[in-house]
């Protein structure tokens, strides 16, 4: 790389860690801890791409880009944050960001991201600035710190100022109608109606167009359009063909994976190739469990908010709440939140007291696809592989991918084997149907105890 970057971070170890990695790769770096700083390097004119904090002593680094952009018309601005919500990926790309990472971040990623800023030295407008940013709620259970919530935060941003139509893809309970509502609310048609269409709105012939007449070139919202039946189906296609005057932005969700449901004949092809302009979708909240203790904790707070008295999960209840397999997914940790903040005996919630509240609640069952059919595997194993490679944006991921994944599905395939046999390595490799010899050799290089016991959740 060449080039000068200025670092601004009041983590005197980042700055460090930065300063190092970019001068190894044959760049000149100013590091500071304060944004005053920062701002006189860029009025001096020095540096050809920023990374910043946001969170700094002497203000927020979101609120010094227009400053940059209007100073430095063209420097690109990285935007490193530990405020890992969706306000923060959305007003970074608001504040038209070059780019947005959340902390922890993959150091390997970001110095591919400054490589690719220093080879543009443009800045590429992304989206006009919302000046209802700082009036906007912040009680969404939009949180996440995890990789799959961090780049489903990056897509929403890049999307909502599109005229795209969006399918939201996610199991029951994982938040896909706020992410549609998020879309909406800070894109440009914020001012304009948002309504959800159900079944009950498309029965008759002429609900259509009374759909129309109330969204009013706003955001319409098609719920479960998997679960629509064709002549419904058909009336959404010629809604889409003919809008009127007003055109609206088209949004859908989805518990199924429509492109399974229309080669079973469930969707119509023609409305799925209208509405797949983009697919956000949602993880399950087992795909996320670092985010269980901050969504609890979220949930927490605002109960607080509301009068409740302040109350914390103990380490032992935090436990069994990551063991827990949570089937109906942020709405049932939303609701089991909510009663263990009502009944507590103490501000500590006990692992008692959650195990009474979970024990009536189902485990884990099948994941369910279009309401009746078992996933299958290869699909399953699709969504994630797809999921990965969104993580690293355009950007391939490191290479030894074959084997990476390969070891990730052997292990614990191996270890449910191992269970289910009780121990037994020669029955487990029956079952595998590989030679036990193998079986050993597996069980040393993935590094798998051989003493099996069944996890208690």
């Amino acid at each position: 790389m060449d080039g000068t970057v200025l670092v601004a971070d009041d983590d005197r170890t980042i700055r460090t860690v930065l300063t190092q990695a970019l001068t190894r790769a044959g760049c000149k770096v100013h590091a500071t801890s304060s944004l005053t700083t920062l701002m006189r390097w860029v009025a001096e004119g020095k540096g050809d791409v920023v990374i910043s904090d946001v969170m700094m002593p002497d203000g927020n680094g979101l609120e010094m880009l227009p400053r940059i952009a209007q100073d430095r018309p063209g420097l690109p601005v990285i935007v490193i944050s530990a405020q890992n919500t969706i306000m923060t990926a959305i007003q970074a790309a608001e504040a038209e960001a070059y780019d947005y990472l959340p902390k922890p971040f993959d150091l390997p990623d970001l110095m591919k991201r400054t490589a690719r800023a220093l080879e543009s030295r443009r800045h590429v407008p992304q989206a006009s600035r919302s000046d209802d940013l700082t009036d906007t709620p912040d009680d969404l259970p939009l949180v996440g710190k995890t990789a799959a919530m961090q780049a489903l935060y990056r897509l929403v941003a890049r999307v909502m100022n599109t005229d795209l139509s969006v399918l939201i893809c996610g199991e029951s309970g994982t938040g896909k109608s706020l992410i549609a509502r998020a879309v909406h609310d800070f894109s440009d048609r914020r001012t304009l109606p948002f309504v959800t269409v159900a079944a009950a709105d498309l029965q008759e012939l002429e609900g259509p167009m009374r759909v129309l007449a109330r969204v009013k070139g706003g955001t319409l919202l098609i719920d479960e359009i998997a679960n629509l039946d064709d002549e419904m189906q058909a009336r959404l296609v010629r809604m889409m063909d003919a809008p009127g005057d007003h055109v609206p932005r088209f949004m859908a969700t989805s518990q199924s994976d429509l492109a399974v449901a229309m080669e079973e004949g469930r969707v119509r092809p023609d409305l799925y190739y209208r509405l797949c302009g983009a697919t956000l979708t949602v993880p399950a909240l087992r795909e996320r469990v670092d985010d269980i203790a901050l969504l609890t904790e979220h949930f927490l707070s605002r109960e607080e908010r509301d009068g409740a008295p302040k109350r914390w999960l103990s380490r032992e209840a935090e436990e069994l709440f990551r063991a827990y397999s949570w089937p109906g997914n942020v709405r049932q940790l939303e609701n089991a939140v909510r009663r263990l903040g009502l009944t507590s005996r103490s501000d500590e919630i006990s692992r008692t007291e959650v195990e009474t509240v979970l024990g009536n609640q189902p485990e884990m069952g099948p994941v369910l696809r279009g309401g009746s059919d078992v996933e299958k595997l290869s699909a399953s194993v699709a969504r994630h592989l797809r999921r990965y490679f969104d993580l690293h944006d355009n950007m391939l991921p490191p290479p030894g991918l074959y084997s990476r994944i390969l070891r990730e599905i052997e292990a614990p395939l191996i270890e449910i084997a191992l269970d289910a046999t009780g121990g037994n390595q020669a029955k487990c490799a029956d079952l595998l149907g590989i030679n036990r010899n193998t079986l050993r050799k597996k069980i040393t290089d993935l590094d798998i105890s051989v003493t099996r016991r069944r996890k208690l959740m």
